[in-house]
């Protein structure tokens, strides 16, 4: 442990604490289901509703009384997760396998926040609102077409090469915020090393007037240099076509291409200049990036006074983590309802359910965030956990889901929590003749949480007419726990608090479980062998024979039908 943090070097074991001991003696709702609590309880909703920024959020679903909630504040007490966060919020070096600070909050401090933020001797503040000001003056100037590829014209469409936390983010953003673009420029994103992916997102655009933006913070991801390499030959094939001579190649690399990395002689090797490189911190971890220079094809797109309310939203639901007393503190009552549910209630899998179609990315964002952060056996100290970690995050926007997996939700055999979450007005006002489309769509919201928490009983199926062995087919059990999140509308603002909302939900689970949610060796070891193995793919056959019999088999296979 870095000597600025004040921290234990061996974490609290979790299941040592009277805390956790009592949960595990507790029955959650003294053997009621939820119609009965809710029945014997009015303002249950109202007391277990809360509000985060624009969040409304509603645990009044859930498996838990009040006695629950108290005592999974208890057991978050005891492992310290609120000294773990104003530690990271510090910049302590909670990162322990990589001995960094854990700073992405950070990157949504507004300029002039006091007191001033310094980690390492360094002013972060001034670090990040300086790449800020850079990002943004980049920005205007082509949304204004001042800036312009080598032939003069405008830019129309940026394509954003990465990969995880260099892509990921990125998409869902502008996906979730497309109506927002409004100086006539389109991004695209290439991400996999798949060929077809290079392919498909150049094969209908016109190289004079594209603009491609390489994010990695050290210029050497396998995927993203090959890609970008791939996309720099398209362009300058597709220049010299139109009559760009060879002799500007130089030039044309350096008109559309920019960099979002530290590693300036790799940027500059590469062709792109320098000065057009944006650049990050050690400190933030890609999965937590999308607020930082990897977001300059967001600021390009929507510009810089929308991504600054995007900022803004971070920053309320950061303040609102770090200063809302425990009872009310909503990513840390989510947190821990999120330990109760894996360790205590045995769900592997959590769904997230956004009725809005342009959260339909949300899902495979939080796959990241989530299990990248989480997915560990071992403790920050080396040793082994001592309880089940992570979840399985998935899910689609409803109501496509409702017609595709909701059944096992709903009648199947495991325990699958899921949040729900909707906006009040659409960013499309439509009806269908008299009828308001948002609020068709919205009933389903209601209704889907209102059947998995209360069911429908053998009585209430009989009631309607069915009879014999088509009652318990037609009986839904209820006491499906889900948590549903409202906002107004889906603005900047709000993303900004959602994606912050997970960011803390995530740290949460990591300080009580004891494990480092900011590392992520686990992907290492694919990518080395897939260096290893790229010899024995192309014909090397003195590699190929050091192979397990499985690998070789499956390499022969390939050479033998490869065209």
């Amino acid at each position: 442990m870095s000597e600025n943090s004040n921290l234990s070097p061996i974490p609290v074991d979790p299941t040592t604490t009277e805390a956790w001991q009592r949960l595990e003696e507790h029955d959650g709702m003294l053997d009621k289901g939820l119609r009965e609590v809710f029945a014997e309880d009015p303002d249950r909703a109202k007391k277990l509703s809360f509000e985060a920024a624009d969040l409304f959020v509603d645990l009044s679903k859930n498996l838990v009384s009040e006695e629950t909630v108290g005592l999974l504040l208890d057991l978050a007490k005891e492992t310290g997760v609120c000294e773990r966060r104003d530690e990271m919020f510090a910049g302590a070096h909670i990162n322990t396998t990589e001995d960094r600070a854990v700073l992405h909050t950070a990157l949504r401090r507004p300029k002039g926040a006091t007191p001033s933020l310094e980690v390492d001797g360094q002013s972060v503040d001034h670090d990040v609102h300086e790449v800020l000001e850079r990002i943004y003056e980049f920005a205007n100037k082509v949304r204004s077409g001042e800036w312009t590829g080598v032939t003069g014209k405008k830019i129309e469409t940026v394509i954003n090469v990465g990969i995880g936390g260099s892509d990921l983010g990125p998409v869902m953003v502008y996906e979730a915020l497309r109506p927002l673009a409004d100086a006539g420029i389109e991004a695209r994103f290439i991400s996999n090393i798949d060929p077809t992916d290079v392919g498909e997102t150049t094969r209908d655009l016109d190289p004079e007037t594209t603009l491609v933006i390489v994010a990695s913070k050290t210029f050497t991801t396998l995927e993203t240099i090959t890609n970008a390499k791939l996309v720099r030959a398209w362009l300058l094939e597709g220049l010299h076509a139109a009559g760009v001579a060879e002799s500007r190649d130089a030039e044309a690399v350096a008109k559309h291409f920019v960099a979002v990395s530290t590693a300036l002689d790799k940027v500059e090797e590469f062709g792109i200049d320098p000065q057009n490189a944006f650049g990050f911190w050690s400190w933030v971890g890609g999965r937590y990036s999308v607020d930082s220079a990897i977001g300059t094809v967001l600021t390009v797109v929507f510009g810089p006074e929308a991504f600054e309310e995007f900022l803004s939203g971070f920053h309320a639901m950061d303040e609102h983590f770090r200063t809302a007393e425990p009872e009310k503190n909503v990513p840390l009552l989510m947190g821990m309802l999120n330990i109760w549910n894996v360790n205590f209630l045995g769900a592997e899998t959590h769904a997230v359910l956004p009725y809005s179609q342009f959260l339909h990315r949300f899902p495979a964002y939080l796959q990241q965030l989530t299990m990248e952060s989480n997915g560990k056996a071992v403790r920050y100290d080396g040793s082994p956990v001592t309880a089940e970690t992570g979840e399985i995050f998935w899910g689609e926007p409803g109501t496509n889901g409702q017609h595709a997996f909701y059944q096992l939700i709903h009648q199947g055999t495991r325990l699958i929590p899921a949040d729900f979450i909707a906006f009040a007005n659409p960013t499309y006002a439509l009806k269908d003749g008299e009828t308001d489309v948002h609020e068709l769509f919205l009933a389903n919201f209601f209704a889907q949480t209102k059947a998995l928490a209360f069911g429908k009983t053998a009585e209430e199926v009989e009631a309607e007419g069915t009879t014999g062995a088509l009652v318990p087919a037609r009986e839904f059990s209820g006491d499906r726990p889900t948590t549903s999140i409202m906002a107004s509308a889906l603005t900047p603002s709000v993303l900004g608090q959602l994606i912050a909302l997970y960011e803390h939900i995530t740290f949460v689970q990591g300080a009580v479980w004891g494990i480092n949610s900011f590392d992520q060796w686990g992907v290492e070891l694919g990518k080395q062998l897939a260096k290893q193995l790229t010899s024995a793919v192309a014909g090397d056959e003195a590699v190929l024979a050091e192979q397990d019999s499985s690998t070789r088999q499956l390499i022969e296979y390939y050479r033998k039908h490869r065209a």
